[in-house]
């Protein structure tokens, strides 16, 4: 049996208050993305509607890759997860900026739109995080070819709203329904 302890051993304190100290940014430190939009950083819902905008247009119109670089926080990540060609499951840790290198050509050559289709936030002073439901579509016209879940880590520094992570994982890379409480009406 474990004895009951009523507080941690100092050292644990000092351990917690090295590592908060080392997640606080130099207040000196410069912020490497593109300035932002006010009204794109503003609030999580203009965060969010910015990011699923600034993916999204028709074939052959340039997206304005400083937009969604500003959205993003200096070490922010994106990690699409899905099943490798062996069926097992995959990610692919990636910057803004790979995203571009990665996604980018593609999305202004072949057209891609995705819209936000219903959203849960949970947030705790400074932290949000949100489980966005979308769809995707080649054309605004045409059907849905694929649906998933966006969970966006978010931070708010006292000024604005910043995307911290976006981990996000669609139903056709996963063989899995979104669950029905992700789902407009759920």
């Amino acid at each position: 049996m474990l004895a009951k302890r009523t507080c941690a051993p100092a050292s644990s304190w000092m351990l917690v208050a090295a590592v908060a100290a080392l997640a606080v940014p130099n207040p000196g430190s410069a912020q490497n993305s593109p300035a932002a939009a006010p009204e794109d950083v503003e609030s999580l819902d203009a965060i969010v509607a910015a990011l699923y905008d600034v993916i999204s247009g028709p074939a052959g119109e340039p997206r304005n890759w400083d937009r969604l670089r500003s959205l993003f926080r200096d070490g922010a990540r994106l990690i699409p997860t899905g099943r490798n060609a062996q069926g097992q499951g995959a990610t692919n840790v990636m910057t803004p900026d790979d995203y571009v290198t990665e996604a980018g050509a593609f999305l202004e050559e072949r057209g891609f739109f995705e819209t936000e289709l219903h959203r849960t936030t949970d947030r705790y002073g400074a932290v949000a995080h949100m489980f966005s439901t979308y769809e995707s579509r080649w054309t605004p016209e045409e059907e849905p070819f694929d649906r998933g879940i966006n969970s966006i880590q978010a931070f708010h520094d006292g000024s604005r709203w910043w995307i911290v992570t976006i981990y996000w994982q669609g139903e056709g890379g996963s063989g899995e329904a979104i669950p029905a409480k992700y789902l407009p009406g759920g």
